[in-house]
């Protein structure tokens, strides 16, 4: 196998930095994030209020240079408020299309389950093709184009619960949490002074952040480890305690995740390790399990646990 190209991974360290220095004590957190963004997933998170999310988000846009823009959800938004619309331009006789927020790197869609199902249905073709038709004209989205959804898990008062189709749609799903005691204290003391996205400067360019997505794409993938990691997404099927498995979707998103990752930790093919540090967030949005093993204390993360301990890791690997 010819050798990969490593010589953007410096970047990716100083993009780590960089965060990290708007969000304190979120390292794991991070590391999902670019993950994500290199692997031309998406992300949603769900937390409660105030623990950083958009801040988290505004500092990888200025990291990269990258054009950001913020989708505020609520029942009165529309789908057009999203893609954008063609308006007829009188002078010249003809419809002009207006570019809507989706048309950006960086996409951040607050409080995304406050949004009607149709408008959210909106989304599902930016996110899965990259593109967006507005009266028959498709209009491509910018390079990269990463969406990060948002949505309070505590709040169930005027939102609309995410179907199973667009959630099968994010590449990952995690929370940041509030910080440990120590982190809070350092952050308190750090942002009474200034705060940190007043201070970031890019480290890299939208155009660096393309060529290492098509890196990523080139990390070696083992058959054994590519079977791992479909047993594994089969496993989640087959467990008693599920009602619905993880699609074959998500074992495009595990592997194409799998593969981002490892290029980050500087590798250029992809262990067993990295599916199951990363099968958690890939994996957990997309199953449902049985009523009757939710009252038996049966949880996502317990089901994947079990499913780590039936499938047999590959022990042996050739690059």
């Amino acid at each position: 196998m010819e050798a990969l190209d490593l010589e953007l991974t410096p970047l990716i360290r100083q993009l780590k930095t960089n965060l990290e220095a708007c969000i304190l004590g979120k390292d794991k957190e991070i590391v999902l994030l670019l993950t994500a963004l290199l692997a031309e997933g998406h992300v949603l998170l769900e937390d409660v209020p105030g623990t950083g999310k958009t801040v988290l988000i505004k500092a990888l846009a200025k990291s990269i240079n990258g054009q950001f823009r913020r989708i505020q959800c609520n029942p009165d938004l529309l789908p057009t408020d999203i893609t954008g619309v063609s308006i007829f331009h009188p002078k010249e006789e003809t419809f002009l299309f207006r570019p809507g927020p989706v048309m950006t790197n960086i996409l951040l869609t607050d409080e995304i389950n406050r949004a009607t199902t149709k408008t959210q249905s909106a989304l599902l073709e930016a996110m899965e093709e990259r593109h967006v038709t507005v009266d028959g004209n498709c209009h491509p989205l910018p390079r990269p184009f990463l969406l990060l959804a948002t949505q309070n898990p505590i709040d169930f008062e005027g939102t609309y619960l995410l179907p199973e189709a667009q959630l099968d749609r994010f590449m990952m799903k995690f929370s940041l949490g509030y910080p440990d005691e120590e982190t809070e204290t350092r952050m308190v003391l750090a942002q009474t002074r200034a705060h940190p996205l007043d201070s970031l400067e890019p480290v890299a360019t939208v155009e660096q952040i393309v060529q290492m997505q098509t890196h990523a794409r080139a990390v070696h993938l083992d058959e054994a480890v590519a079977h791992y990691a479909v047993m594994l997404i089969r496993s989640t099927r087959d467990h008693g305690s599920v009602y619905l498995g993880a699609s074959p979707r998500a074992s495009l998103a595990l592997v194409q995740a799998a593969k981002a990752y490892a290029y980050i930790q500087g590798r250029d093919y992809v262990i067993p390790d990295d599916l199951k540090f990363l099968a958690p967030h890939v994996l957990g949005h997309r199953m449902i399990l049985h009523a009757e093993a939710r009252m038996d204390g049966a949880t996502v993360d317990s089901v994947l646990r079990s499913v780590f301990q039936q499938v047999r890791v590959p022990v042996r690997l050739e690059k």
